[in-house]
């Protein structure tokens, strides 16, 4: 599909959306960089699942919240594929806090959150833009949240995180163009982070009032990320709400 032989590094790609993305960028043509940062059996499961889509892949430790580690992740990249075409920021972390508990919200929650959330975006993005600016197609794509723009989600850190990374990929699509930067802000996924901490009747109950009554699943939101990757070349600096008509 014209995609073939093109890089994309993807954060947090072990599981969830992470891992929808990177096969659907294999689907479409790309080698893949899969990260991880604690949970390495399900990292090369994914990097086995995009090899059998037809991409190439290595397997990245890093914390993305730690800068020299991040620069490591980046001239493994080059070291392996020589190029990068295209930059997933999906790596991410939450407590679940209630928002009028605001004392149960320690320090190092808020870093921990911020840390992963807002800085490491900032930190890969920054680390990626010699290699892609070496690409006529780059882009960037941020897994923001919708509790950026509401203000509700699993902790208030959390929201103001993902708020911040919602100003980051404006003020990046500003400084970096032409390497294209956007944002998705899924609604609630279904996923391994949400079943943790609620049931199915739980989650059907969260979504019941929406326009569309369900939760993303991960390949609803790596649809919107391919889209935005690679199916649009004039869209910059958007941060696209994917939630089922929750926010309107």
């Amino acid at each position: 599909m014209g995609d073939k032989g093109q890089v994309a590094l993807i954060t947090g790609s072990a599981t969830g959306v992470g891992r929808a993305c990177a096969v659907r960028f294999a689907q479409r043509g790309f080698d893949v960089c899969v990260n991880y940062s604690r949970s390495e059996a399900e990292a090369r499961e994914t990097a086995e699942s995009v090899e059998r889509s037809g991409g190439r892949a290595i397997v990245a430790r890093c914390d993305v919240s730690d800068d020299a580690q991040v620069r490591a992740m980046l001239a493994e990249v080059e070291r392996a594929f020589g190029r990068l075409d295209v930059l997933v920021n999906n790596a991410a972390r939450t407590h679940f806090v209630p928002h009028a508990k605001l004392d149960d919200l320690s320090e190092s929650q808020w870093d921990e959150i911020l840390g992963v959330n807002l800085k490491g975006p900032f930190f890969v993005t920054r680390a990626a833009v010699p290699l892609l600016r070496k690409s006529p197609r780059a882009a960037i794509v941020n897994v923001s949240s919708v509790a950026g723009v509401s203000g509700m989600g699993s902790s208030i850190a959390y929201c103001a995180s993902k708020g911040g990374l919602n100003t980051l990929t404006r003020s990046l699509a500003r400084a970096l163009a032409p390497i294209r930067v956007n944002a998705v802000c899924p609604g609630p996924i279904d996923s391994r982070w949400l079943r943790a901490v609620m049931t199915e009747e739980q989650l059907n109950a969260l979504v019941a009032d929406y326009p569309l009554a369900r939760a993303a699943t991960p390949d609803d939101i790596a649809d919107t990320v391919l889209y935005l990757a690679a199916g649009t070349s004039l869209t910059t600096g958007q941060c696209l709400v994917v939630d089922g008509g929750r926010t309107i």
